[in-house]
Order: structure tokens, then C-alpha cells, then sequence
């Protein structure tokens, strides 16, 4: 079995998001609207759990939406997004930024719009990056070896637990 180390627990995530969650609200209160792309897999919950707080804090009408792509090959199935997003403000959110890899490909389909702007919002930011993207808001950062891995776990659509293994 492999060594975890619990780093964030359900309390602790939940004070990160709400956090998170204001920090966005100050970045756009200049907005009427906010549109929340979560990544595939926990990104999703992550930007949900973001949206309900949001909702509860701000005027802002939050639209989520979800992005669909394969983490570990980007290029093997296109990365589309349908809706709308020309002038828009956007937040891509992902639970964890480790390489950077993901969050740069999840970038390109934003592209093929023109946003009013993009920023990346992750729960748990690494410190190693192989890519050229860095988080705009962050719930956690950790400074971790090349080999270690983080993994943000969720029981439905609740996060519960973020482990260093």
C-alpha cells in the first residue's frame, strides 16, 4: 500500500473553497456575469462547490460548465467547448495544478473564443511545474518532490480529502 499523507481534510477544504470563492467574487465584482469551466473528474466538483458559494456571496450570475478531455493524453480526442464564451469572463478550475500540462491544454478550446479574460483557480496548486501556467487563485499550495503526487478525493459531490502520496 502506498504511503498518504492527509494534507487537507473536509474542514479544511471547505474554508480553501470558501476562500476561493471570495477571492473570485473580488477579482469580478466589476461583472454581472461568471462562467466556471471545471476539468473533467474533480475539476467539476471543485467548480460546482465554487459556483453554490459564489451564488450565496455575490450577485454574479454563475453558469458552470464542464470540460471533458483525457488528462493523460490531451491530444488523443479533441477538446471542444459548446457554449458561448466570446466577451465573457472565465474561471477554469482543476482540483490540482501539478505539471501545468492539463490546464494549458484545457486553455486551447477557450482560445477559440474571445474572452473578455481567463483565469485558473485550482484547490491545490503544486509547486513543480513542467508548463508555463500558475494558478491566478489558489486553495493550497505544496512544495513537493518530482515523484510525490497529490490526490484530491471526492465521495459524490462532496470533496473530502486531499492526500501527498
Amino acid at each position: 500500500m502506498e504511503n498518504r499523507v492527509l494534507i487537507l481534510d473536509k474542514d479544511r477544504i471547505s474554508k480553501k473553497l470558501q476562500r476561493m470563492a471570495y477571492q473570485i467574487w473580488e477579482h469580478n465584482s466589476h461583472e454581472t456575469e461568471l462562467h466556471l469551466i471545471g476539468i473533467e473528474g474533480t475539476g467539476i466538483v471543485v467548480a460546482t462547490e465554487l459556483a453554490t458559494r459564489l451564488q450565496q456571496i455575490s450577485p454574479l450570475k454563475i453558469f458552470v460548465h464542464h470540460l471533458a478531455m483525457n488528462k493523460r493524453q490531451p491530444l488523443s480526442t479533441p477538446i471542444e467547448m459548446s457554449e458561448e464564451l466570446n466577451g465573457k469572463s472565465i474561471i477554469l478550475v482543476d482540483d490540482v495544478a501539478n505539471s501545468g500540462k492539463t490546464l494549458l491544454y484545457a486553455m486551447k478550446p477557450l482560445l477559440a473564443f474571445e474572452p473578455k479574460r481567463i483565469r485558473v483557480a485550482v484547490l491545490v496548486d503544486r509547486k513543480h511545474k513542467s508548463f508555463p501556467v500558475a494558478p491566478d487563485i489558489v486553495g493550497h499550495s505544496v512544495a513537493t518532490t518530482l515523484q510525490e503526487h497529490i490526490e484530491v478525493v471526492c465521495e459524490g459531490k462532496n470533496i473530502t480529502a486531499a492526500f501527498l502520496q
